[in-house]
């Protein structure tokens, strides 16, 4: 059962995908309302799942699901990473990219290669304080706090402190 973003209980798990580019309006509609109707028939073992999906920033969809109100098996995790494949296959998207995604100052979101870092935080093009997105969060609430820091509190600070030695 599909229920909006702003509703799904806090403590709902979520899986965030990060696409490998900007994505436009139109396709964020298309995205939008595919994962809708995809989530309204997503069950576990016969048995409904209460679920959200939302594109941020024209580049992340983040799924989430309650699990207070029933569990997602194996099988259906595996189901909602291929609508994603399936989405990203038939607009050109890949949502399983693994590059470090970060917010310019304009509020544009940048993406570097995880080997390009350190170079970017030399050059300051990554500073202490530059928001860094952590794709990493379980729950709509560590989403809501942790998904978006400082990049002084992840695991490139070890390169700011290189950095000032």
């Amino acid at each position: 059962m599909y229920l909006p973003f702003d509703e799904i209980d806090f403590n709902a798990r979520v899986w965030v995908y990060q696409a490998n580019r900007s994505l436009t309006d139109e396709e964020v509609g298309v995205i939008s309302q595919t994962l809708k109707a995809a989530l309204d028939g997503w069950e576990a073992h016969n048995k409904p799942l209460l679920a959200s999906a939302k594109v941020f920033h024209h580049r992340f969809v983040v799924v989430a699901v309650d699990e207070s109100h029933e569990l997602p098996s194996g099988c259906s995790i595996d189901k909602s990473v291929h609508w994603l494949q399936e989405i990203g296959q038939r607009m050109g998207i890949d949502f399983f990219d693994r590059s470090v995604a970060y917010l310019e100052p304009s509020g544009e979101v940048r993406t570097l290669a995880i080997q390009e870092v350190k170079q970017a935080i030399a050059e300051e093009q990554i500073t202490s304080g530059t928001t860094v997105f952590d794709n990493l969060v379980a729950t709509k609430a560590q989403w809501m706090t942790h998904w978006k820091v400082p990049a002084l509190q992840t695991w490139m600070k070890r390169y700011f402190k290189q950095q000032t030695a």
